[in-house]
């Protein structure tokens, strides 16, 4: 009987190891979102037109950027939201009705990168993610849709979009932050719905 509970100890381990902890390396929220909080009346003034949490805004902010909005990645995402000129500045542009996407100087702008990521988060939250009803599943959707695209998430669940957003909604919060743990191509998506949860309790 022992060797049995042994055995099954030692499977039970084997399962738990090969799980990534997405909580490591650590990450200290404290000063990054203190540097964020400076932007606080253009996040608030954004939130408030395009319907989005300020205290979201400001946690991407402090993820995304530490709160310097000249940061240039190396994938070219620019400013305090680090924003895609080719890819969610675009969206943005074309989501406005205008032609051509932003350009690296307009995004170091504080009000305008702001501003564009906040309209960004929108256009997710009532497009390819309109339909999620439980608002922390959305958020936790909203965040990783941010980082690393709404269709790589809604494909963890199905091909179909709409088959897709009826099985998020079969899940519990924590269970969707435990598919997308197990599911996401990106090691970086799970760990990326943490860190917005750490920076919105440093606030």
């Amino acid at each position: 009987m022992k060797l049995r509970w042994f055995a099954f100890l030692i499977v039970l381990l084997a399962g738990c190891s090969s799980k990534q902890d997405y909580t490591n390396p650590p990450w200290n929220p404290e000063v990054p979102v203190k540097r964020a909080m400076q932007w606080m009346p253009i996040s608030q003034k954004a939130g408030e037109a395009w319907g989005v949490s300020p205290r979201l805004i400001t946690a991407i902010i402090a993820i995304e950027s530490g709160g310097n909005p000249t940061v240039v990645s190396k994938s070219n995402a620019v400013g305090l939201m680090q924003l895609k000129a080719s890819t969610s500045g675009r969206d943005v542009y074309r989501h406005m009705g205008w032609s051509g996407q932003p350009s690296t100087s307009e995004l170091k702008n504080p009000e305008r990168n702001i501003s564009m990521g906040t309209a960004y988060l929108s256009i997710l939250e009532h497009g390819a993610l309109a339909g999620i009803k439980n608002p922390e599943t959305m958020q936790y959707a909203l965040v990783v849709a941010y980082a690393n695209g709404a269709g790589a998430l809604l494909r963890t669940f199905s091909s179909d979009r709409k088959e897709a957003i009826e099985e998020i909604n079969d899940l519990s919060p924590d269970e969707f932050v435990e598919h997308v743990a197990d599911k996401h191509p990106s090691p970086q998506a799970p760990r990326y719905i943490w860190k917005v949860q750490k920076a919105m309790d440093a606030m």
